[in-house]
């Protein structure tokens, strides 16, 4: 399950970083690469686990399923929050610059009134 999820993340990222290309104004490009590389680590991980257990990999038991399902989901979450970081740090609207400067002005005009 969790394979199953970062692959859809990475595809679903890939689509959108596709769509918007030359400007990739919102970095979708860092997102790719990180479901990406989650992506190709599960597979890895299937791989080595598929040679331990032998087709008994393929019927697993419900809680592990479930153990795997939240473990993909939180591995998506955490991606997108790296992502958001990411976003803030690098600012390419410059939306988070001009509430600083805003906010520095209001304190600078604040302290000269009083």
């Amino acid at each position: 399950m969790t394979l199953l999820i970062t692959v859809f993340a990475a595809v679903i990222s890939t689509i959108v970083w596709y769509t918007h290309a030359p400007e990739d104004l919102y970095r979708t490009r860092t997102l790719c690469f990180m479901f990406w590389g989650a992506s190709l680590m599960w597979l890895v991980d299937a791989v080595f686990e598929f040679v331990k257990d032998g087709a008994s990999y393929f019927t697993p038991a419900p809680s592990d399923m479930l153990n795997d399902t939240f473990l993909g989901f939180s591995v998506v979450a955490l991606g997108l929050v790296v992502w958001t970081i990411d976003l803030l740090v690098h600012d390419p609207k410059k939306v988070v610059k001009a509430a600083i400067l805003k906010a520095n002005q209001d304190k600078s005009t604040e302290a000269h009134n009083a």
